[in-house]
């Protein structure tokens, strides 16, 4: 049988952490920062960590 593929796309987005959690990028971030404020850029900045169901998905979809 032949070895499970990662998906490419899942594999840029998200990552696992040491304890096995998965850590997305939050959005708008990328552009038009000008007019968001230092909270919101603070706030957006730091990573979220998936649970539940999406959780499972995703790392059915990184091969863990």
């Amino acid at each position: 049988m032949p070895k499970k593929k990662t998906h490419r796309g899942a594999a840029k987005r998200f990552r696992v952490t040491g304890t096995g959690k998965i850590v997305r990028r939050k959005a708008c971030m990328s552009h038009k920062t000008g007019k968001k404020s230092s909270r919101v850029k603070r706030r957006l900045n730091k990573p979220a960590v998936l649970s539940g169901g999406n959780e499972t998905r995703v790392k059915k979809l990184l091969g863990n």
